[in-house]
């Protein structure tokens, strides 16, 4: 048999144009033009860095074409992959990407699955696959949710079914006790059914019950925010501590979501970088902190997003930058399609004197849309009778 080493190989959109494999003949073979320049080169195109590798047999031949054209693997991707598996028919993988697709994976799904874990092609579809799929399925999870979820990271489809799925799963239901609580937390991340619970997620739920935590909050954490109740314990218990020495009330919802807020080092330097950008607009240490109780994801929030909010009420609307401490909240709030409309009916009455100025951006803000209509719309609609289409941005009142 030919060995073929030491292949220069470039990234082409169409592979076969360099190399391609016969069924019949069970024989792989470079073009013509590939063989009289291995060194391919493309006129105005930058190439990628050109990897070293091995194409030693005919089923190394026959994996990577496979993992190219059937899995659609970008051809190195296909090279490096076709070291960790190896298969000799398309028999096995056809009936793996048969079952995949029939439950909603999309190709590109499909081909970061195989990167990720390409051993899974020699899974046996029927009584490995099928089975774990179909148990997510019956918590009531979605195909499309599910081939997102798996596709991202598919570790979880080479855990067993008796001995790790179901009991992480008989586990979670004592503490959620709802199938959607279950399919909500594990969308957020695999890791509730692959993780040894017993190393953090039960120190870390008794410790909270330790504290006063009530189940309801606890439940609240693990469902939404999972990847928080699985950190490591020692970590998770100074986190619990600093939030209980901010002044939280542990029988309050604000108790986990500071602790949220805390865990790992990228929430933690989420927090340090709001904590500049707050300092900017003149917030005090004792000011931040009082927002965070309020609000504890308020230290959460990306810095364009505070910038542009706080832009907003200051420098348009005139509040004081302090006057967010006490609800910040409406930095969550949409800026385009809550804020500005609303702000745009308070400045018309305000033009006009129809109502105080010192009216607190609670009032205005918070409401939903049919009691901020009623109070604020359909209330001066004799005075402004244009005042609809102001909130709906049929009409500008700077321009009139």
């Amino acid at each position: 048999m030919e060995l073929i080493q030491n292949i220069r190989c470039v990234r082409l959109d169409n592979p076969s144009s360099i190399f391609s494999f016969s069924p019949s003949k069970r024989h792989f073979s470079f073009s013509r033009e590939f063989n009289k320049n291995p060194h391919v080169s493309f006129p105005n195109q930058p190439l990628p860095k050109p990897i070293s590798c091995k194409i030693s047999t005919e089923q190394d031949s026959f994996t990577i074409n496979y993992l190219v054209h059937s899995c659609g693997l970008p051809l190195e991707s296909a090279i490096l992959t076709s070291q960790k598996v190896q298969f000799q028919s398309p028999e096995r993988p056809d009936s793996v990407l048969a079952l995949l697709r029939s439950h909603g994976f999309s190709r590109t799904q499909i081909s970061s699955l195989v990167k990720k874990r390409p051993f899974l092609l020699l899974s046996n579809p029927t009584n490995t696959l099928l089975p774990k799929l179909d148990f997510f399925l019956s918590l009531g999870m979605s195909r499309p949710h599910l081939a997102r979820t798996l596709s991202s990271d598919p570790t979880l489809l080479t855990r067993s079914l008796e001995n790790q799925i179901v009991p992480s799963y008989n586990f979670l239901k004592t503490i959620l006790r709802s199938d959607e609580k279950i399919v909500s937390a594990f969308k957020r991340t695999t890791w509730i059914f692959l993780d040894d619970h017993s190393k953090n997620l039960i120190p870390n739920l008794e410790l909270l019950r330790k504290v006063g935590v009530p189940h309801s909050c606890i439940s609240l954490l693990l469902t939404h925010f999972p990847e928080a109740m699985m950190e490591n314990h020692e970590e998770f218990s100074e986190n619990v501590e600093e939030v209980r020495k901010m002044g939280f009330d542990p029988n309050k919802s604000t108790f986990v979501l500071a602790v949220h807020a805390l865990c790992g080092k990228c929430n933690k330097s989420i927090w340090e970088r709001c904590f500049e950008v707050y300092k900017r607009w003149g917030w005090t240490k004792d000011d931040i902190l009082s927002a965070f109780r309020k609000h504890p994801h308020c230290m959460m929030l990306s810095e364009k997003k505070i910038m542009k909010g706080m832009d907003f009420f200051v420098n348009k609307m005139g509040w004081p930058s302090k006057e967010i401490v006490h609800c910040p909240v409406i930095l969550f709030l949409s800026l385009e399609k809550r804020i500005i409309p609303r702000c745009k009916v308070i400045q018309v009455l305000w033009s006009k004197g129809l109502i105080k100025k010192d009216i607190s951006l609670n009032t205005v803000l918070l409401p939903v849309e049919k009691r901020f209509l009623e109070r604020f719309v359909t209330k001066f609609e004799e005075e402004v009778p244009q005042l609809l289409s102001v909130y709906e941005g049929k009409v500008d009142p700077e321009g009139e």
